[in-house]
């Protein structure tokens, strides 16, 4: 069995369209150990020397309050999350809606059945804020990862861009993300591959 982990940040559309392609073959039995690794993009984009999303407010940077809840379901709730996951990236990119909001982020946990006013109040209770910091740090010291989605696998690491999402064809979700693997487990040779012309 497969084992990897790959980084979230409900931010990004990037991150959106492989993150479908892993749910949508996970829960069609996909035979992957996946771990889900929050890790910020607001504190990614801070200046060196300046100061941490974590020790500012953090709640009120973009993506944080909505990673943190997911973390939370994540440790809490984890036959949850994957619908979580998705009907948070769904709240940002299908409804355009902004996941500083706390309301926002609860309707979106609420509609996976999870309570989403218990699991906001945890997620800004102080150890999901701590749990975030260390595997952002931990991305970055140990595999030098600098955005979303990134798929780590021992110690490599790739950032990929899909440019598709799956449709619910789970056929061409595990197909996809199975790519990613070979590319990422049997082929360092290949360092950059990009399409200067994206397909319309």
């Amino acid at each position: 069995m497969p084992s990897f982990s790959v980084t979230w940040d409900y931010l990004c559309p990037f991150a959106r369209n492989a993150h479908e392609h892993l749910v949508t073959a996970l829960q069609a039995g996909a035979d992957w150990d996946v771990h889900f690794r929050f890790f910020s993009l607001a504190q990614a984009h801070v200046d060196q020397g300046g100061t941490a999303v974590w020790d500012n407010d953090p709640l009120s940077k973009p993506g944080v309050l909505a990673g943190l809840s997911a973390l939370v379901v994540r440790e809490r709730h984890p036959e949850h999350f994957l619908d979580a996951h998705m009907a948070l990236f769904s709240a940002r990119h299908d409804q355009a809606l902004d996941l500083r909001e706390r309301e926002v982020v609860t309707r979106a946990l609420g509609s996976a059945g999870l309570d989403g006013a218990d699991i906001v109040a945890e997620a800004a209770s102080g150890w999901a804020l701590e749990r975030a910091r260390s595997e952002h740090e931990e991305s970055l010291q140990k595999w030098d990862v600098f955005g979303v989605p990134t798929f780590i696998s021992g110690d490599k690491a790739v950032f990929v861009r899909l440019m598709n999402r799956p449709e619910g064809d789970t056929k061409v979700a595990e197909s996809t993300i199975e790519r990613v693997l070979d590319l990422l487990d049997n082929f360092e040779n290949l360092n950059e591959y990009k399409f200067t012309r994206i397909p319309r």
